[in-house]
């Protein structure tokens, strides 16, 4: 899709699978290349996109932006990896949170008309984010920065992911109004989400520990695929918010499920052992999360566009 006069074409940082990606073609906006330094993450890239996704090492920032001055694109797209921020973690900022720094540093050397960074929510206290957006700032870009809850944007899941969107020599904020109003007035369930395509009603996720509840109804927001899947534990003590108490009724999700709960398509190739597979799906961004940004920078762009004929 085009904006009135302007094409939007994007270059994918850290793109891992490719969630962000394909939720922006999803959504109308080419994607150019994609860059990651995970071998077994952009071989499943490569399985699925018709444009190339390549190995490069994104915290060698000056040999990195020579690379993708090669690609005339308008809009950078990135989650660096977020590990160092996530609740998973040891939530202490290590090496790995610099590549924040670096996804910055990126932006700006570039100076797109637009970035979108993706990240977990707890991000925003964090040290690098700082540094980040002082960059980002000193660079022009006014920001939309945003928590969002993926199961109130087309996706069937409880998944809170903190987006920064910018704009070159705009005001801060400028993107607020069109994200807000798509936000849906309600979750969206796994049963909504996937109809009679899945033969179970309640289904186990292991939780980080027993305190937590580890059974759910497709009639509810699935909570956050995470990066491993086991089945239920003979000696699995229950929960006082299960959501049943039969066990004969429940399974695990699949593998594919879990894939689709994240709003991949049922044909979206994986390849590789099954527990790297499980960790990139619960790395990855929601498919129609990523498209619902998407929308909301193609509604701002051609307003602005609007505006500019009057």
């Amino acid at each position: 899709m085009y904006t009135k006069k302007t094409p939007l074409r994007a270059i994918d940082l850290f793109c891992g699978v490719g969630g962000l990606s394909l939720g922006f073609e999803r959504a109308g906006i080419p994607v150019l290349a994609s860059f990651d330094n995970w071998e077994k993450a952009l071989s499943i890239y490569n399985a699925n996109f018709s444009h190339n996704a390549l190995k490069l090492d994104l915290s060698n920032v000056g040999a990195a932006v020579e690379k993708l001055k090669d690609y005339p694109a308008n809009v950078i797209i990135g989650g660096p990896p977020c590990q160092d921020f996530s609740h998973a973690g040891k939530r202490k900022e290590k090496d790995r949170a610099e590549l924040t720094k670096c996804f910055a540093e990126i932006v700006v050397a570039l100076s797109p008309k637009i970035f979108v960074m993706e990240n977990v929510g707890r991000i925003i206290k964090s040290h690098a984010w700082e540094a980040a957006k002082q960059i980002l700032k000193s660079g022009g870009y006014g920001l939309t920065e945003n928590i969002l809850d993926a199961s109130y944007c087309g996706c069937p899941q409880i998944r809170k992911r903190f987006f920064c969107i910018g704009v070159l020599d705009k005001p801060d904020n400028a993107l607020e109004s069109y994200i807000e109003k798509n936000i849906s007035p309600k979750q969206m369930t796994v049963r909504d989400y996937f109809g009679d395509r899945i033969d179970t009603d309640y289904y186990y996720r292991h939780p980080r520990n027993y305190s937590r509840r580890a059974i759910y109804s497709i009639d509810e927001a699935s909570p956050t695929i995470r990066g491993m899947n086991r089945p239920i534990p003979k000696g699995y003590p229950g929960h006082s918010g299960d959501a049943t108490t039969d066990a004969c009724q429940v399974r695990p999700l699949t593998t594919l499920e879990r894939s689709q709960i994240q709003t991949f398509p049922d044909n979206f190739i994986w390849e590789g052992s099954k527990t790297d597979i499980e960790q990139m799906v619960g790395n990855a961004v929601p498919v129609n999360l990523a498209k619902f940004v998407a929308h909301a920078i193609i509604e701002y762009c051609n307003a602005e566009e609007g505006k500019n004929e009057l």
